[in-house]
């Protein structure tokens, strides 16, 4: 842009004391820690299992303290929520992005959601374990939960959706069925691997996944899906056998 010669008087914010910056600085680190201290135990006894009391056990600080970040238990619970939702999308649909639209994006994305719930079924998953929880309530906690889960599941149905147009899976395919049949899959995974102990239940994940892209894919579009999709190796399958199992653009 070219200089002007006018003059302007700028108007500038004050500067906040050092001691004030210092100390809001040292709350939000606080806050963060307990919020990372919750999901660590919310991950394990569920949502419903926290308290301010339990925090201040795991924290070391007092009811009072933990309390001062929050102000009530609920809006604990929520924060514990939004902050397992910035995680789910940092590992699973960030990621996913960087793939091409169509059967590369989805594969990706799956495959992130099969490795992250892999890793889930020794620490347990607060999508799962909160819908037992609230499935029968109403409240502000749930409705965060329930809000979390659709916004994950409307990235997929903008990916499968993405597949149509591309002519990659066929016209008459409804987004809405495919994805229901997807997310059963890993329902199914964390029931019979964490709660079973079924060996093998990744392996009929993944199956399970090639066998809807086969009834769902368009005759042109088969053999690409297999040469886009992700090698089995890259699930860390470590953390099943152990127990004899195994978006938004």
């Amino acid at each position: 842009m070219p200089a002007t010669t006018e003059s302007r008087q700028v108007t500038r914010i004050p500067r906040a004391r050092s001691g004030t910056g210092r100390a809001l600085q040292k709350g939000q680190q606080t806050k963060a820690a307990i919020v990372e201290a919750a999901l660590g135990l919310a991950t394990h006894i569920g949502l419903e299992g926290l308290s301010i009391g339990a925090l201040a056990d795991v924290t070391g600080m007092s009811k009072s303290g933990v309390f001062a970040h929050f102000g009530s238990r609920e809006e604990l619970q929520i924060s514990v929520i939004r902050e397992y939702h910035t995680r789910f999308e940092q590992e699973v649909f960030y990621p996913a992005m960087s793939a091409p639209r169509g059967l590369a994006r989805l594969h990706a994305l799956y495959d992130n959601w099969m490795k992250r719930t892999s890793i889930e079924i020794d620490s347990g998953c607060i999508y799962i374990s909160g819908a037992v929880e609230f499935d029968d309530r109403t409240g502000p906690v749930r409705d965060a939960l329930a809000s979390s889960v659709m916004t994950w599941h409307g990235a997929m149905r903008r990916a499968i959706e993405q597949c149509k147009e591309l002519g990659e899976l066929q016209a008459d395919v409804d987004p809405e069925q495919m994805l229901f049949e997807i997310h059963g899959l890993i329902l199914a995974l964390h029931y019979e691997a964490r709660f079973l102990q079924n060996p093998g239940s990744l392996d009929r994940a993944i199956r399970g996944f090639h066998n809807i892209l086969a009834r769902y894919s368009a005759p042109a579009a088969v053999v690409k899906a297999a040469k886009v999709a992700p090698k089995v190796a890259s699930v860390p399958r470590r953390k099943v056998s152990n127990q004899t199992t195994p978006s938004k653009e």
